[in-house]
């Protein structure tokens, strides 16, 4: 990556509203820096050709002469890839080429955000990603794993409590814990820990920074063997 902090990335798409959509949200995530805005295939090859490498395409699927997926298939040295695209069939062909995430149009800014995510965590890109960026109603939170204490389900959110606060984000809770480091365990069908952070296992509670967490039955036995007991 050019920079530990940013992930450089084009989009190629030849409608004009999703340009447009995928710049707001671009300009709205920290992380991300915009090279380039490219209509169709060929534009985007001829920008890769003559400029230095970006990781990440936001590539549409669905566009003229080229589509999306015949495009990324032809780079030698393809960066990742979030594919765009209104058609829910085209999902399984992108996934086949190893796409970091595939976005169905319109596009949810939180839906977006998860997608960024996983483009933090591949170790292609960021070997040593520790930290998400989290949206809590109009605000965007750079937030650290290691200042996680745990994170609780709560409807379609999910509740991150940390070290100072606890904030509230719009996720699945199986989808927000998948993004995780191996020391964040699920103890609870509504509970994760982080490890770290953990100072007591009393029957079925764990104590982590002074919050008491229940421990489901059906996950007792992999809690007691991530802490080798």
């Amino acid at each position: 990556m050019n920079n530990s902090k940013n992930i450089s990335c084009i989009i190629v798409d030849d409608e004009l509203s999703s340009q447009k959509v995928l710049q707001h949200f671009i300009s709205q995530t920290e992380v991300l820096e915009l090279k380039q805005t490219c209509n169709n295939a060929a534009e985007a090859f001829k920008y890769l050709q003559l400029n230095t490498a970006v990781d990440l395409l936001f590539l549409d699927i669905n566009m003229p002469k080229q589509t999306g997926l015949d495009f990324y298939k032809s780079l030698q040295h393809p960066p990742a890839v979030i594919f765009t695209t209104a058609y829910p069939q085209y999902a399984v062909e992108g996934f086949e080429v190893n796409a970091t995430d595939y976005l169905l149009k319109p596009i949810p800014y939180e839906r977006f955000l998860t997608a960024i995510n996983k483009v933090l965590n591949e170790k292609a890109l960021q070997p040593k990603q520790d930290f998400l960026i989290l949206k809590e109603n109009k605000a965007l939170h750079k937030v650290f794993f290691s200042n996680i204490n745990f994170i609780e389900a709560f409807g379609d959110y999910v509740k991150v409590h940390l070290e100072d606060k606890t904030i509230i984000t719009h996720s699945t809770f199986s989808g927000f814990i998948a993004q995780l480091p191996a020391h964040f365990i699920r103890v609870h069908k509504s509970f994760s820990i982080n490890l770290n952070k953990m100072n007591q296992l009393s029957g079925n509670q764990i104590t982590v920074d002074s919050h008491k967490v229940p421990i489901g039955q059906t996950y007792k036995a992999q809690v007691l063997k991530a802490l080798n007991l």
